[in-house]
C-alpha cells in the first residue's frame, strides 16, 4: 500500500486533508514532506499536531532504510487544485483558472454539474466547463 494511503486516515481523523507527500534530499538530509490542508488555513500548531499523530505510524511502517526528517507543512496558499474533490473544497475561495481560450481570476462561487462559476473583480460571473480547465489553483486576491 502506498504511503499516502497509509497516512491519509490518520490525518483525516484530525480533520485535515492530505494534499501530498514527497521525499526529497535537501542540504544532504533526506526529508519526508507531508503537505496538509483544511477548510481555512494551516498554522504551525496544525503542523505540530499532525506531525505527532503520524510519527508513531511512520515508525511502525518504517518506509525508508536511511534516517530521514519528517516535515509537516501547509500545501500552500496558491496550491494547484488537481481534481474535482479539491475544487469542491475551494468553493468560496479565490481561484485562478486557465482554459485554452481564457484566464480568469475571481472567487469560486460554486462547482455543480461539472461547471465552475467564478465571480471576477468587476462583479461579472463566468461559467467554465470543468472539461475545459487546463489549470486551476487557489490564489491570493488583494
Amino acid at each position: 500500500m502506498e504511503l499516502l494511503e497509509q497516512l491519509r486516515p490518520f490525518i483525516e481523523e484530525l480533520n485535515y486533508y492530505l494534499y501530498d507527500i514527497e521525499s526529497v534530499k535537501e542540504a544532504g538530509n533526506d526529508i519526508l514532506r507531508v503537505m496538509i490542508e483544511n477548510d481555512s488555513y494551516i498554522n504551525i500548531d496544525d503542523c505540530i499536531k499532525v506531525s505527532h499523530a503520524i510519527s508513531d505510524k511512520l515508525d511502525e511502517i518504517d518506509p525508508f532504510k536511511e534516517p530521514y526528517m519528517l516535515e509537516v507543512t501547509s500545501a500552500g496558499a496558491e496550491r494547484e487544485l488537481r481534481n474535482s474533490e479539491e475544487i469542491k473544497r475551494a468553493v468560496g475561495k479565490p481561484v485562478y483558472i486557465k482554459t485554452l481560450e481564457q484566464k480568469l481570476e475571481g472567487k469560486l462561487q460554486k462547482f455543480k454539474d461539472n461547471v465552475l462559476t467564478v465571480k471576477i473583480k468587476n462583479k461579472t460571473v463566468h461559467d467554465v466547463n470543468y472539461m475545459d480547465v487546463e489549470f486551476i489553483r487557489l490564489t491570493i486576491m488583494l
